[in-house]
């Protein structure tokens, strides 16, 4: 058994989407506000929600491995390709930093009543559209600098998983402190201007 990739069909897509985007917004991480304030490290609960999302589905898929319950060669991994990755995490974020939004938030913005969101995801409809229309012509960076077939950390490094795992979550127990920190100094010297008016 494969649990979950014999559910792929549309309607179960079209639910996961519907918590998926419940959730960001319930909780406040639809707000281009607080992902500005991530980019200017006064707001660490992205990158708290990130880490804690990646810890656990890695942890999870491992276990899940070892228990017989998910074969992680039959889950489909990715080929890097390293030159267009790095470009492309580059616009992205600039999208991000100028704009508030990823695509998913500016898809929970809309819904929620944001005119910038609807503004940013056509510009990530024509944005889509012009990398489509001229991707011949980006096809050599596009393809350029091919990773090795369904690479993973633990085989691009030849680290067993566990170690891999306990890495990625000291690099969360780290960004949890450290922004816990900041965000304290942050409050308190709010809390100095209020107390100054």
């Amino acid at each position: 058994m494969n649990f979950p990739l014999e559910y792929t069909s549309g309607s179960m897509i079209i639910i996961g989407g519907f918590f998926f985007g419940y959730f960001l917004e319930v909780s406040g991480l639809g707000s281009p506000r607080k992902l500005n304030a991530q980019f200017t490290f006064r707001d660490w609960s992205i990158f708290k929600v990130m880490f804690v999302a990646i810890v656990v589905a890695a942890v999870g898929l491992w276990l899940f491995d070892i228990l017989g319950w998910v074969r992680f060669d039959a889950l489909r991994v990715q080929t890097t390709f390293f030159w267009a990755m790095a470009v492309g995490g580059a616009l992205l974020g600039a999208g991000l930093a100028v704009g508030g939004y990823c695509p998913g938030t500016s898809v929970v913005g809309f819904f929620s009543g944001r005119l910038d969101a609807l503004f940013f995801m056509i510009g990530m409809v024509i944005g889509a559209w012009i990398f489509a229309a001229g991707f011949d012509d980006l096809q050599g960076l596009y393809l350029a600098a091919k990773g090795v077939n369904r690479e993973t950390l633990s085989t691009l490094t030849g680290l067993p998983t566990w170690l891999i795992l306990l890495f990625l979550s000291g690099i969360a127990l780290v960004g949890f402190k450290m922004g816990s920190r900041i965000e304290a100094q942050e409050n308190s010297v709010i809390k100095a201007a209020d107390l100054d008016r």
